[in-house]
Parts: C-alpha cells; sequence; structure tokens
C-alpha cells in the first residue's frame, strides 16, 4: 500500500488436482496445505516480517473434524453424491422455504446437501466441527476455528437475511448446530499463526490470519471497480458468477425460478448473482489440444464463424462430469440433432459465445429482479484477459463491458487484510477507489 494505490504481485502458483478414490473425488488437502506453507515460508525469507495472510478459496466445501483431527479427505463439488443429499433434503424441507431462508439456488454442491448425505451415512455422528476449506486453512495455521459470512452463505444453513447461523434449517434438515464453527465479521482477525507453524514455514511469532471476505467470488467483487452506478459484476474463473451488490437479499419467488442466489459480500452488502460455467471448459479443450496452448487456439477461433444453432448450454449437468470436454460437447450436440463445430478453435468459438449468451440472458433477469438498469459489466478474473469472450458478452448483452482488474480475488483479500492491519480506511467504495487508482480497465463496447 502506498499513495491510495495497492500493488500485488504473484509469487507462487500450483495446480489443485483433484484425488480420485473408490470412495468418491477428493481434495488433495494435505498437499494443498503443504503447497501454501512452502510458498509463505519462501515469501518469509524474502520479504522479511510477513504480517499477515489471509485465505479464500471456492465455496460449499469442507471438512469434518473430531477433536482437532480431519475426518477424511474433503470432497470436492464435482462428486456426485451431493445428488442424494439433495433428494434427502427437500423431502425434509421444501426448496421454495428453504429459499426464502438461505436465498441460495439448489446447486448439488451446497455445504447442507453435502452434508446431508455425510449424515445418511453417520459421518456426522462423529464429526464436532464442520469448516468451509478456507475456514480449515486457517485453522490449521492458527489452530483457531471460525468462519465469517461470505463463505458461511455458499453453505445453505446462513440465514440470508440476519448473515447468522439459521436453527430452522438446521432443525429441519438435521444438521447438528454443534458442529458449526462461531462467526466472526469478515476483516476480523482469527489469531496469529501457531508454534508450530512458525516452526514449520519460518514464519514470526507476530504473523497474523485475517478472516477475509474467504469466498473467492466476494473477496473479487470487492475489487470490481464499478465504475458506473448499479453495474454488474462478473467475476470470471472456472466458474462464472454475474450478480449486482444490493442492500437487502432478494427471495422472491421469480428470484427463485430464474435460479439466482443471495450471498453475503463485504460489510453486511448482499450478492445477487448467478452461478454459471466459466472458462472451466475452454481450460478443458485446451488440455485435450496437442499444442496446449490457448493464444494460438483463440486466434484462430476469432475466424470462426457459427451457425445460429451452434451454441450449447454452459449450465447442463453434462458439463460437470469428469473427462474429455469435447466429447460431453459432442453428446450435447448429439443429443439434439444438431451440427457439431468442428475442430478446437470452433469448439472454443462455440464455448465463448455460448458463455457470452448466458451471460447476457442472466443481466437481463437481473435488471427484472432488481429493478434496476444496469449499465456495464465489469469483468474480472482470467476472463478480463479473454477480448474474445469480453467483445461477446458486450455485443449479446448490448452492455458496455469493462475488463480487469484479472487477480480480482487475490486484490480484494489484499485490501480487506490491508483496511484491517489500519494501512487504509473506509468502506467497500473506499476499497474501489484503491482498485480504480491501482489498475488499468479496457472497454468493450456493443458492435
Amino acid at each position: 500500500m502506498s499513495g491510495g494505490r495497492v500493488s500485488v504481485e504473484p509469487h507462487s502458483r500450483f495446480q489443485n488436482v483433484p484425488l480420485t478414490l473408490p470412495s468418491g473425488l477428493h481434495w488433495d488437502i494435505g498437499r494443498l496445505f503443504s503447497e501454501i506453507g512452502g510458498a509463505l515460508r519462501d515469501v518469509g525469507s524474502r520479504e522479511g516480517n510477513l504480517i499477515s495472510v489471509g485465505v479464500d478459496s471456492w465455496g460449499a466445501d469442507y471438512g469434518l473434524f473430531h477433536r482437532g483431527r480431519l475426518l477424511g479427505l474433503p470432497f470436492t463439488y464435482r462428486d456426485p453424491r451431493a445428488l442424494r443429499g439433495l433428494e434427502a433434503t427437500h423431502r425434509r424441507i421444501d426448496a421454495a422455504t428453504l429459499y426464502r431462508h438461505n436465498g441460495l439456488e439448489p446447486l448439488p454442491f451446497n455445504s447442507l446437501y453435502q452434508l446431508s448425505e455425510d449424515d445418511e451415512q453417520g459421518v456426522l455422528d462423529l464429526a464436532d466441527l464442520f469448516l468451509p476449506i478456507p475456514d480449515l486453512m486457517g485453522y490449521w495455521l492458527t489452530s483457531v476455528a471460525s468462519t465469517e459470512p461470505t463463505i458461511a452463505s455458499t453453505t445453505g444453513l446462513l440465514n440470508a437475511a440476519t448473515q447468522t447461523w439459521d436453527p430452522a434449517v438446521m432443525n429441519r434438515a438435521g444438521i447438528p448446530g454443534r458442529i458449526l464453527p462461531p462467526l466472526q465479521k469478515t476483516g476480523d482477525s482469527l489469531a496469529r499463526v501457531s508454534p508450530q507453524v512458525q516452526s514449520a514455514f519460518g514464519l514470526p511469532a507476530t504473523t497474523r490470519v485475517i478472516k477475509v471476505a474467504s469466498h473467492d467470488t466476494a473477496a473479487a467483487a470487492v475489487a470490481a471497480p464499478l465504475d458506473e452506478r448499479n453495474s454488474a459484476y462478473l467475476s470470471c474463473g472456472t466458474w462464472a458468477l454475474i450478480g449486482v451488490e444490493i442492500s437487502e437479499p432478494i427471495t422472491s419467488d421469480a428470484a427463485r425460478s430464474a435460479g439466482f442466489t443471495n450471498e453475503a459480500g463485504l460489510d453486511g452488502r448482499t450478492l445477487l448473482q448467478k452461478n454459471l460455467m466459466g472458462l472451466g471448459l475452454i481450460n478443458d479443450l485446451v488440455k485435450e489440444n496437442p499444442d496446449k496452448e490457448l493464444a494460438p487456439l483463440l486466434e484462430q477461433a476469432a475466424s470462426v464463424v457459427l451457425r445460429p444453432d451452434q451454441l450449447i448450454d454452459p449450465s447442463d449437468p453434462l458439463f460437470l462430469r469428469p473427462g474429455r470436454a469435447s466429447l460431453a460437447i459432442i453428446e450435447w450436440f448429439a443429443r439434439r440433432e444438431r451440427p457439431v463445430p468442428a475442430g478446437y478453435p470452433a469448439l472454443i468459438r462455440c464455448v465463448l459465445e455460448s458463455l457470452a449468451q448466458a451471460f447476457a440472458e442472466a443481466i437481463r433477469h437481473l435488471e427484472v429482479i432488481s429493478e434496476r438498469s444496469i449499465p456495464a459489466i465489469h469483468i474480472v478474473g482470467g476472463g478480463a484477459q479473454n477480448t474474445l469472450l469480453c467483445q461477446a458478452t458486450a455485443d449479446r448483452s448490448g452492455k458496455t463491458v469493462i475488463a480487469g482488474p484479472v487477480e480480482a480475488s487475490v486484490i480484494g483479500n489484499v485490501l480487506i487484510q490491508a483496511r484491517s492491519l489500519g494501512m487504509i480506511d473506509g468502506d467497500n467504495e473506499d476499497l474501489r477507489n484503491v482498485v480504480r487508482a491501482s489498475f488499468r480497465r479496457q472497454r468493450f463496447r456493443p458492435r
């Protein structure tokens, strides 16, 4: 932080490769923590006094503990077990009632449905602590367990209006409240790193873990500049979350029918958003391609002309299945007896245009449900670098698209740490002023 600006520097990146075991698809959580520890050790040795750490991650997934010990590897959201939990939960509490409480679209991987399956398997009888993934990492860093509203709101157990644990949902769904961690405010200090972590990773005893907006989408929304009033944000990485920031949740039947979810944002705000497939399909297609390089594929894709019927529905569950993305796309078209785009550049163009169409439709629904006109879409995350996607989104939505910054979750995470430590003051708008002063953005106007 310097002169009202923030700078960030990527230090370490590592793969998050799930483990396929006889029990299902799991996070390789021990390796991830080891990678984080090694990165902290390197940063500490290079930069000297490491003041603080903030952890954000994908929502919904979690670990269960008994007396401080992890009860098995956490499942990933791609494991199909949660479908059984969704059906069991809705037999106890209907979807409409549940939505009025938690404001969440009933996606199969919501923690509530995963926990229902854990209960069926008897795991909750053993557990005494439930921790979402970023809180699990914080627990291992400090030996202190807690959570905060942004990640807790992805569980389905948080009341959307009060942003506190909802006993009515827990009672109806059969989830024991004793396993839920205490809720802190976003930006609170969790604790100093534990003596064991200090020794293992060479960190000073003064290093603190801050409870940032630990749901990566909420962290990204903090760093979405929203230059124009009532603009939408689009956090586009493997997944895409498109929405608007509002003061109170909207849990109407119209919002539920349109598949919108209400999740907690910074300082008590609500993020009314839609979960959509993002660049995950693109990443998978690139991995399949012999060259394994995105740039030349995008250059070739720019000259591809698609037929009007050569778009897919990126939200189809078919595209959540592990396996080759190209085969899933071919199957999608075959089921509808439509021509398949030929070759990897055409498949890339098909996915990008389909994503842009999905974003445009979500914006139209958002305007109706939120009763506001949305003048612009701010794309942050990896999608902000994809000019083909940005222009297609502008063209299909009829809105100005403003792209950047790219590392939005990181920036939002760091800004909340800085505010917690007294380096900057103010509300979310003040933090966005720092972003506006610090990072260039690119505009795409509809053609």
